[in-house]
């Protein structure tokens, strides 16, 4: 439960982060997505900074709980790799948002280090098969940026915001979108040869991320690609709520 607290509140304080430090270098000025509390003027700069705070204050805690229980210091480290990873995504002078590591970060904090970290602090030890769960889980995090930045190609090259869908231009990014899916599934059946045959079911969860496929590679721009973020936000979830039990009745 402790770390699912610091999973949780880091991922909910990394977007007020972002909201906060690309609302004060007005990069959301012009939005076509969800909106923003900084950029549109609906809640004062720093309110969303403190948000922030608080949330990264409440993973510390949960985190220094699992430390405290599993007497493992060093996991003070990777607690402070993880609130600085969410601050500098899009915060300080240079951002490593804004010059296209974005997806490498993600793929790091939001697969690797949650998921080999969650196991961990429950068995002590990584194996081979968490650490491919823990890819497969980063690749399809990463296509919620990937499709996310895809959209923004074009506000973002006004405002300086060099992402990796800026750097790669519009067909690569959307060719990028479809590798990574594959390659969550792909490591989904390697892993099924791992641990249990049982997880090959959770491959069913691919046929929610046909539609979102299929709007990305028909070229929809804009306000278009609103539709298959929240559908690969949905993919996630199914994908990650079906594995899960599967792994944890095998």
């Amino acid at each position: 439960m402790l770390a699912l607290v610091v999973a949780l509140a880091l991922q909910i304080g990394v977007n007020f982060s972002n909201d906060y430090s690309d609302g004060i270098k007005g990069t959301d000025e012009v939005r076509v997505g969800p909106i923003r509390l900084v950029g549109q003027k609906l809640a004062e700069p720093q309110q969303v900074k403190y948000a922030a705070f608080l949330c990264y204050l409440v993973a510390m805690i949960a985190g220094l709980g699992l430390v405290l229980m599993t007497s493992q210091w060093w996991l003070i480290l990777v607690g402070i790799a993880c609130v600085a990873a969410a601050w500098f995504y899009t915060g300080g002078q240079r951002p490593y948002g804004y010059l296209g590591l974005g997806e490498v970060f993600v793929f790091i904090f939001f697969g690797l280090v949650p998921v080999t970290g969650t196991v961990y602090v429950q068995t002590l030890n990584v194996s081979a098969a968490d650490l491919v769960a823990a890819c497969a889980v980063g690749f399809l995090i990463c296509t919620l940026l990937v499709v996310n930045n895809l959209r923004d190609i074009p506000t973002d090259t006004r405002a300086g915001k060099h992402t990796l869908a800026v750097k790669l231009g519009d067909r690569a990014t959307r060719i990028l979108y479809v590798i990574f899916v594959v390659l969550a599934f792909a490591l989904t059946a390697l892993l099924a040869a791992l641990t249990t045959w049982w997880l090959l079911l959770g491959l069913l969860s691919f046929v929610f991320a046909i539609q979102p496929v299929r709007v990305v590679i028909s070229g929809a721009t804009g306000p278009m690609l609103i539709i298959p973020l929240k559908q690969s936000g949905i993919l996630i979830l199914i994908y990650g709520l079906a594995c899960g039990a599967i792994l944890a009745w095998g």
